[in-house]
């Protein structure tokens, strides 16, 4: 296992990241895996044992059921704490009967907190991250809430998910300004057939020095590999149940059938390519993989031992090009002049 600094936090993560969003089955979430306590802990261990040292997950998995077994996993392992880095999420809806149980108020989040401590049997959260946007509540009042958590040392940084750049650059704006805990990380979709990160978030958290945990690697199962055009895959299957997150499947099946004879070549799955693809990126901090099964997870794991050359790589970027949007060709011809030093006769 390799392992890669998570923005400029000086925390060294797993390139690959536990993601537990298949434990536990309470509701809607039960499609997602709807794994029990064995099951769960199994692969805590398994992940444990191959080096990843950082496990991901959140309040609304399950409604907390994840969170659970995720503590009992670690508890019932004995695994060390100082060994781990456990990062968990809030905001979305925790009581469907309770009006302010969800959003981004000091009210929720500090509740929450405390629920997720309880749940995971912890002292402290190493990283805590806002789990989507909240347009109700001031960036002002959320950040000064995650600020009174830091401080009071129940959690050790702060993320987010799924932003856009400007809110991103806004809350990083009211931190300096205010001298409070900022945002060191950023979960976010991103596999080689959806690269559109790259037109604004990716160039951001490269200025920013902010932390990329990239979440749905494999799109929801479609760049395993098991899927053909028609949609159809094996029974069973997330994405077979629940179509998402949104991918253009006509570019998907194209990228597809160029990983399939690098696989081939390489003698591994199609999802190891689409793995190692994300692997290759410099921005990347950790991968978030969330299995089903130790056979799964073991094949995930794979991917860090994968190399692929230059041309493998070079057809990758080719065939998952995003189709060029202002301003970005614009940009690109400005810089076009810059790109070369003058000369003086």
């Amino acid at each position: 296992m390799r392992y890669r600094l998570l923005g400029r936090t000086g925390l060294y993560v797993s390139e690959i990241c536990l993601g537990t969003m298949t434990f536990g089955g309470q509701g809607f979430w039960k499609v997602m895996g709807g794994l029990e306590q064995d099951a769960a802990t199994a692969l805590v261990k398994q992940a444990f044992e191959a080096g990843v040292n950082f496990i991901d997950t959140a309040n609304v998995y399950s409604q907390g059921e994840s969170e659970q077994l995720t503590g009992n996993a670690i508890k019932s392992l004995g695994l060390p704490r100082d060994e781990l880095i456990v990062a968990t999420k809030a905001t979305g809806t925790m009581n469907e009967t309770a009006v302010n149980s969800l959003g981004q108020s000091r009210y929720h989040l500090m509740h929450e907190l405390d629920a997720s401590l309880k749940r995971l049997q912890l002292d402290h959260i190493d990283l805590y991250q806002l789990h989507g946007f909240d347009p109700l509540t001031p960036l002002e009042d959320v950040l000064s809430t995650l600020n009174d958590m830091v401080r009071s040392g129940k959690v050790r940084y702060i993320g987010l998910c799924n932003m856009a750049a400007w809110q991103i650059m806004k809350g990083l704006a009211i931190s300096e300004k205010n001298h409070w805990a900022r945002f060191e990380s950023v979960q976010a979709y991103y596999t080689v057939a959806g690269r559109d990160l790259e037109r604004e978030v990716l160039p951001l958290l490269q200025d920013q020095q902010l932390g990329l945990m990239v979440w749905s690697p494999l799109a929801g199962g479609l760049l395993s590999g098991k899927f053909g055009p028609d949609g159809k895959g094996p029974e069973g299957t997330r994405r077979a149940s629940f179509d998402f997150p949104l991918v253009d499947k006509t570019r998907a099946f194209q990228i597809i059938d160029t990983m399939r004879p690098i696989a081939h070549n390489h003698q591994v799955s199609v999802a190891q390519v689409a793995l190692a693809w994300l692997l290759s990126r410099k921005q990347v901090s950790t991968v978030i993989v969330g299995a089903k099964t130790t056979v799964q997870l073991e094949d995930n794991l794979g991917a860090t031992k994968l190399e692929l050359n230059t041309e493998e790589l070079k057809a990758l970027d080719e065939v998952s090009a995003l189709p060029p949007e202002y301003p970005g060709w614009m940009l690109a011809r400005q810089g076009q002049s810059r790109a070369t030093p003058p000369m003086r006769a």
